[in-house]
C-alpha cells in the first residue's frame, strides 16, 4: 500500500466518526456535549479554536489554488453560517453577521464552481 493510499484510508476513517458526532449533537445537543466531553463554560475557547481552524482551511484552499477545493470549502462555510443564521433568527437573537458571512460564502462557492465549469475558458 502506498503512503498516498494509506493517507486517504486514514482520512476516510474520520468520515463516519465525524458523522457519528454530528448525529449525536443533532439528536440531543445536551447529550452530545456530554458524550464528547465538552463543557458549556469552555465554548468560547472552543469556538476560538474552530475559527482559527477555519482560517487555516481557507488559507490552505486559497494557496492550493484549486477551484473545486475552494468551492467545496466555501459551500461548507456557507452551510455553517446559514445554519447558525436560522438557529439565532428562530430564537429572536441577532444573526446579521452569520447571514452576511453565509451569503458571501455562497458567492465564493458559486464563483469558484463557475470557474471550474468554465475549465480553460477565459472568464
Amino acid at each position: 500500500m502506498s503512503l498516498t493510499t494509506f493517507a486517504i484510508l486514514l482520512s476516510a476513517i474520520g468520515i463516519p466518526m465525524s458523522w457519528q458526532i454530528a448525529i449525536a449533537y443533532f439528536k440531543d445537543p445536551v447529550e452530545g456535549m456530554k458524550k464528547n466531553h465538552h463543557r458549556l463554560e469552555c465554548l468560547p475557547y472552543v469556538m476560538t479554536d474552530r475559527y482559527v481552524s477555519f482560517a487555516f482551511l481557507a488559507t490552505a484552499a486559497t494557496l492550493y489554488r484549486d477551484r473545486a477545493v475552494i468551492a467545496f470549502l466555501a459551500a461548507c462555510f456557507a452551510f455553517m453560517a446559514l445554519s447558525d443564521t436560522l438557529i439565532y433568527a428562530r430564537r429572536g437573537y441577532p444573526y446579521r453577521s452569520h447571514l452576511v458571512f453565509g451569503v458571501l460564502a455562497v458567492i465564493v462557492a458559486a464563483v469558484a464552481t463557475f470557474a471550474k465549469l468554465m475549465n480553460g475558458v477565459a472568464a
